[in-house]
C-alpha cells in the first residue's frame, strides 16, 4: 500500500464537523470509482502530536502508484462532481502538509540486497 498523510487545520470559523462530513463525501466518491482502497480521518487528542504537525491527519490508502495517478488525474480534471466535493474540503482548511509512504518491506523490495 501506499499511504498518502495530509496533515492540517481548519480555517477560522469551520466547523469541524462540516470538515469531516465534507471530507468523507469527497474520499467515498473517490473509493467508490476504485481510486482509493481506503481512508481515516484521525483528530490530534489532548493535544499531543510531534511539533509542526496539525490537528487533523487524513490517511489515503493506494493500492499502488497507479491508482494513486488515477485519483489524481480525476481531481485535477476539476469537473464536476469531483471538483465540488475537492473545493468543499480544500476551502475549509490551512496550514497544509503532505507525505507519501508505503508499506516496508513492499512487494517490490528484494530482501538481502541492501541499499543505501
Amino acid at each position: 500500500m501506499d499511504i498518502y498523510h495530509i496533515w492540517c487545520d481548519l480555517k477560522p470559523g469551520v466547523s469541524d464537523t462540516e470538515f469531516v462530513d465534507a471530507a468523507q463525501t469527497y474520499l467515498n466518491h473517490l473509493k467508490a470509482q476504485d481510486r482509493l482502497a481506503s481512508f481515516r480521518i484521525t483528530r490530534r487528542k489532548l493535544g499531543l502530536g510531534a511539533a509542526g504537525l496539525r490537528e487533523f491527519h487524513l490517511m489515503l490508502e493506494f493500492t499502488d502508484l497507479a491508482q494513486l495517478d488515477s485519483a489524481f488525474n480525476e481531481v485535477a480534471s476539476r469537473a464536476d462532481p469531483v471538483e465540488s466535493f475537492h473545493h468543499a474540503v480544500n476551502s475549509k482548511v490551512s496550514s497544509v502538509s503532505f507525505a507519501l509512504y508505503r508499506d516496508f518491506p513492499d512487494p517490490g523490495r528484494r530482501r538481502g540486497e541492501e541499499k543505501f
